[in-house]
């Protein structure tokens, strides 16, 4: 006899009438039809109103005594915001800003190759100038540097420990914008230099090593392959130091330069109108800072295209910005 497998049959599966019934699909359940046509409750959050609420309050509160307490001498602020020492002082403030950023960071490029460098002289040198400067306040720079004639009465260029072909008196050399500009220069290197070298150590070895392969050379590789994807991660934090750096610049006061607080300083010490002068020149770093954080907003957008982080319309962009900065009830 031939089996029903030989046959090229397959063996039929045992019936058993104790086995369970194979179960219904989900919409022929009545119980999960009920499920199904439920409508979704949006989840509660009643600290997250409560919070915001408070500070709606709180936000209420502070312009209704920024409107009616007549101390702050509105009107005196208007009449002093386009005064034209203060709008002497600010484009000085701006100008020295510009001026540090822009040498601190051909400084900060060199200091990071140094740093990156496989000569461990460099390295060491390197290192040993970003721990020295950021081991030192910025206000101390300064004032080393604006009293640089007290160690040093003259400079000297020619032959080591031999004749000198050139002296300068640092009396006359170092002024107080000079000594603003070397200092904060400085300390403007030393910070961003880490955040340079932070960058390119960010961009992973096999771009460079497969660059090298195609027989690209070193500066089209920076250039073309590690620079830009660097710069996602270098343009935030530059925009945050620039944004600290137009601020710091309020501590060339100390040594007398007429920057937009000390041109203040310099109108409230005759007139004795102090909390006007100080609203003008708050008022000014609002503004400076709210217009550098909407370019770097732009400048960080246009670096993170091709990623999550970039994706979206501008205008989404910035709702999504204006989001994360309000009470928590409107997110």
């Amino acid at each position: 006899m031939s089996s029903p497998v030989a046959a090229g049959h397959p063996p039929a599966a045992p019936s058993s009438p104790s086995a369970p019934p194979f179960p219904p699909a989900l919409h022929e359940r009545p119980e999960d039809e009920q499920l199904l046509a439920a409508k979704l409750v949006p989840l509660r959050r009643p600290g997250q109103w409560a919070s915001a609420l408070v500070l709606v309050v709180l936000l209420a509160m502070l312009v209704h005594t920024l409107l009616t307490n007549r101390r702050f001498q509105w009107d005196v602020v208007g009449s002093y915001f386009l005064n034209g020492s203060i709008v002497d002082g600010l484009k000085l403030t701006l100008w020295l800003t510009a001026a540090v950023m822009a040498s601190g960071y051909l400084l900060a490029v060199g200091v990071a190759a140094m740093r990156l460098s496989g000569n461990p002289v460099l390295r060491s040198l390197s290192f040993g100038f970003v721990w020295l400067v950021r081991s030192v306040p910025p206000l101390v720079q300064l004032l080393f540097w604006y009293e640089l004639a007290s160690l040093y009465p003259q400079l000297s260029l020619g032959i080591p420990f031999g004749h000198e072909f050139v002296t300068v008196r640092t009396a006359h050399l170092f002024s107080g914008i000079l000594a603003a500009f070397v200092g904060l220069t400085l300390d403007v290197a030393a910070f961003a230099s880490e955040i340079v070298r932070g960058g390119i150590l960010s961009v992973e070895h096999g771009q460079t090593e497969a660059a090298e392969a195609l027989g690209l050379g070193k500066v089209r590789i920076f250039r073309r392959i590690v620079l830009p994807q660097a710069m996602p991660a270098i343009v935030p934090a530059s925009g945050n130091l620039l944004i600290g750096m137009l601020k710091a610049t309020s501590i060339v006061s100390v040594i007398a330069v007429q920057d937009l607080l000390y041109s203040s300083q310099l109108i409230y010490n005759q007139n004795y109108l102090i909390i006007p002068l100080l609203l003008v020149a708050t008022l000014w770093y609002i503004i400076l800072t709210t217009l550098l954080s909407i370019g770097q907003f732009f400048v960080e957008r246009h670096y993170a295209r091709g990623s999550n982080r970039g994706g979206g319309s501008a205008r989404t962009g910035f709702w999504q910005l204006f989001r994360g900065n309000v009470p928590l009830g409107l997110s």
